[in-house]
């Protein structure tokens, strides 16, 4: 006879091996802070030993990825053991019709992959508009959790091994930690070869400098995401997006505000509590976000908004075609057609094509102005405080047009809002709403004054945090998971850049 008991226990196991879509895996979940404690235990303990490290935090990254995806994780092994054997025949051969092809063909898999999970549920949709319902008979395909991001790491890792610009890995492993690394896996930020495989091999070595900055990076994330961008969405931005028509103008227009912070705050969230993980690990990666509101041009922010795929399209789409080398006229063309490719690996739908062509238009506009105004520059850094103050909202009004295309369901969502705006603001409204959502503009308020504190005033509160004693580090992350249990909802807020 079974104990009630054991049925119990046997019952969490299954919960924990077990994959369950509407509970994935996320860092702001008391899962995975737990599953990392007893992951870390025994990180530590192999720290001297390379490869028995090595294949643990593969067999971990593994669950983590089949955690969020499924059986999809055998994607992530597909992906990765097609790129290292192209790479591995790109090493071998100096034929350069020969190289061409193989690097072809690891973008035509990679970009295949990608191309039939993301895309071909959109294509089926236009078929079936144009030719009339049910042309193409076709079973809806589940799109697997961070694809994107992993295959565009995979193919940057090729294409620099065609361009000699890094040598291939001779042991398919590290290519699989490489490509599986859990921090980064699911939504970035996107890791260069070169940067990362160096690290693979040394022994983790984590200074107190480095743990105190990951502590502090993981608490700021998790502030970023669970309290900010979750409360913000749950209680009053998804409100608005659903059903524009029952708020005001200005409701709508502080829907699209709060969904600017709330998409910063849940993406870079998730960077920094990726970085702050891997350096908990004894691994660096770059920084994804540099205050990105505070931008007086277009330029500016895309140099600091989502920096690893910004520097991915401009070293591997936009110079690849041509870049600024073929004249003026082909550099805008470039830039446009970049930011219309940047749209639609964000998603299949037309609305994020406009998205990226509005900062591709942008881009090039912005260009022309740098061409015909003299000592003008990409980051504004020439103008006067007024002059900087002024293109800084110009550029986040324009930023926050982009968003709502971006969050809208569909162009009819984008076409009632703005109607709303235009039309219907209520201006009279304003202190009743206020007052009515007293919390989440609290919260707004917070979040864009933590965002526009001059960059010392943060570097000031790292240096506090990373100086700290371990027991007052212990104290400030049982307080913030504390402030997170006190705020969040019952349901598992996935984090935004997951679906891309």
């Amino acid at each position: 006879m079974t104990l009630p008991a054991t049925d119990g226990i046997a019952e969490r196991l299954q919960a924990l091996l077990a994959y369950d879509s509407s509970s994935p895996l996320i860092f702001s979940s008391g899962l995975f802070l737990f599953l990392f404690a007893g992951f870390l235990l025994l990180y530590s303990a192999l720290r001297r030993a390379t490869m028995a490290r090595i294949v643990y935090v593969i067999l971990f990254s593994l669950y983590f990825y089949y955690k969020s995806s499924g059986i999809y994780f055998l994607l992530l092994v597909f992906a990765a053991t097609s790129d290292f054997l192209i790479a591995r025949a790109l090493a071998r051969t100096e034929r350069r019709g020969i190289r061409r092809a193989l690097v072809a063909l690891s973008v035509a898999v990679n970009l295949g992959m990608l191309g039939y999970f993301k895309y071909t549920n959109f294509l089926v949709e236009i078929a079936n508009q144009m030719f009339g319902p049910g042309f193409l008979q076709f079973q809806n395909i589940f799109l697997p959790v961070g694809i994107s991001f992993f295959v565009f790491q995979s193919m940057s890792y090729t294409i620099d091994v065609y361009r000699r610009q890094l040598q291939p890995l001779t042991n398919w492993l590290e290519y699989l930690f490489y490509l599986s690394f859990f921090p980064q896996l699911v939504a970035g930020p996107i890791v260069r070869a070169r940067d990362f495989i160096p690290q693979i091999r040394r022994n983790p070595v984590v200074t107190r400098t480095m743990f105190g900055t990951g502590v502090f990076l993981i608490l700021t994330g998790l502030f970023k995401k669970a309290i900010i961008s979750d409360y913000i969405s749950l209680n009053f931005v998804d409100r608005i997006f659903d059903e524009p028509l029952l708020y005001s103008g200005f409701e709508c227009l502080a829907g699209i505000y709060a969904y600017a912070l709330q998409i910063y705050c849940d993406f870079s969230g998730y960077s920094d509590m990726a970085i702050g993980i891997a350096l908990l690990l004894g691994f660096h990666f770059p920084k994804n976000f540099d205050a990105p509101y505070k931008s007086a041009t277009i330029t500016e922010f895309w140099r600091r908004w989502h920096i690893s795929l910004s520097s991915w399209l401009r070293d591997y789409l936009y110079i690849s075609l041509g870049g600024n080398r073929k004249g003026r006229v082909r550099t805008y063309v470039n830039l446009l057609l970049t930011m219309l490719l940047g749209g639609l690996w964000h998603g299949a739908a037309v609305r994020f094509i406009l998205w990226g062509g509005l900062h591709g238009a942008a881009l090039a506009l912005h260009k022309i102005w740098m061409a015909t105004v003299p000592g003008a520059k990409a980051d504004g850094s020439q103008m006067h405080r007024l002059s900087r103050i002024g293109g800084i909202l110009l550029t986040f009004n324009l930023v926050c047009f982009g968003w709502l295309m971006f969050r809208a369901e569909s162009m009819q969502t984008v076409s009632l809002m703005l109607h709303q705006i235009f039309h219907n603001f209520n201006a009279p409204m304003i202190p009743q709403v206020v007052a009515g959502y007293a919390g989440v503009f609290a919260l707004i308020a917070t979040g864009y004054l933590l965002h526009f504190l001059p960059a010392r005033v943060d570097a000031a509160a790292q240096r506090v945090v990373t100086c700290a004693p371990l027991a007052l580090q212990v104290l400030l992350a049982a307080a913030m998971i504390w402030c997170v249990m006190q705020i969040k909802s019952s349901d598992i807020q996935p984090f935004i850049y997951f679906q891309f």
